[in-house]
C-alpha cells in the first residue's frame, strides 16, 4: 500500500467515526480537519456511500448519517454514560495533554455507539456541567446521577432543603446546571418559590424526589447565564 492509500484509509474511518459522533458534519470543517480540499472530502464521501454508509445529506446544512446505522457493540445505559462524560470533563482539567487527547478519542467512540437521543443528552451535559480545579476531589453526595438525569430530560425536583441558616425550606426547581467548585457541588436551577435562579449545594439537599412533570427548556448556555447572573 501506497503512503497516500494508507493516509486516506486512516481518513475514511476517522471520518466514519465523527459522523458517528457528531449528529451535523459539513465538509469544510472535515477539510480543514484532515487539511484537504473539500473535493477530496467529497470523494472520500462517496467511497463511504459505496462501501454502504448510509450517508444523509442535509441540503446547505451538511452530512449525516442514517439514525440508528450500525448496531452498537455495546449499549450504554443512560446513568453510564452520564458518568462517563462527567469523568471527561475532570480529565479535561488534568494538565498532561496525551491523556486529554486519548480520552477525548474514547468519549467520541463511546458517543459513537449511543442512540441519537442519549447522544444528544451526553452532549448536553457535557454543556451544563463545569469544574474548579480538582485537588481534592471526592463527591459526598449520591445524588448526582439522579440530577444528571433530571437535568437532560428536563425533569421538575422537589427538594427539602437546609439553607446557609440551617433553616430547611422545601423547593420545587427546575435543575440548570451541575458546578463544581472546590468545596462542594453546586446544582444551578429555577427555584419556582423564589422566581428566579438560585445555587443549591447538592449536601444540603436532605431529601429530593424527580416528579415526571417535565419543565420547558431554559434556552441559554451556562455562559449566558453567568454572564446575565453575574452581579448576584
Amino acid at each position: 500500500m501506497k503512503d497516500n492509500d494508507t493516509k486516506r484509509l486512516s481518513r475514511l474511518v476517522a471520518i466514519l467515526t465523527i459522523l458517528q459522533t457528531k449528529r451535523l458534519v459539513t465538509s469544510t470543517k472535515l477539510a480543514e480537519k484532515f487539511d484537504v480540499s473539500t473535493r477530496t472530502i467529497y470523494r472520500d464521501l462517496k467511497a463511504l456511500e459505496q462501501a454502504g454508509v448510509p450517508i444523509l445529506t442535509e441540503d446547505g446544512k451538511g452530512y449525516s448519517l442514517m439514525e440508528g446505522y450500525k448496531i452498537p457493540p455495546i449499549m450504554f445505559s443512560e446513568n453510564q454514560a452520564n458518568a462517563l462524560i462527567l469523568a471527561e470533563q475532570l480529565v479535561l482539567k488534568n494538565r498532561d495533554s496525551s491523556l486529554i487527547k486519548d480520552y477525548a478519542e474514547a468519549i467520541d467512540k463511546i458517543k459513537a455507539v449511543l442512540k441519537q437521543t442519549e447522544k444528544d443528552k451526553a452532549n448536553f451535559l457535557s454543556l451544563r456541567t463545569k469544574f474548579a480545579k480538582l485537588d481534592n476531589f471526592e463527591i459526598k453526595s449520591n445524588i448526582l446521577s439522579s440530577l444528571q438525569n433530571a437535568l437532560t430530560n428536563f425533569h421538575i425536583v422537589k427538594l427539602d432543603y437546609i439553607n446557609a441558616e440551617n433553616k430547611e425550606s422545601k423547593r420545587t426547581v427546575e435543575p440548570f446546571a451541575l458546578i463544581n467548585t472546590m468545596e462542594s457541588w453546586l446544582m444551578i436551577a429555577y427555584c419556582h418559590l423564589r422566581k428566579d435562579f438560585r445555587f443549591f449545594r447538592l449536601d444540603r439537599i436532605e431529601k429530593m424526589q424527580i416528579l415526571s412533570d417535565k419543565f420547558t427548556p431554559h434556552k441559554m448556555t451556562l455562559q449566558e447565564f453567568f454572564e446575565k447572573h453575574h452581579s448576584h
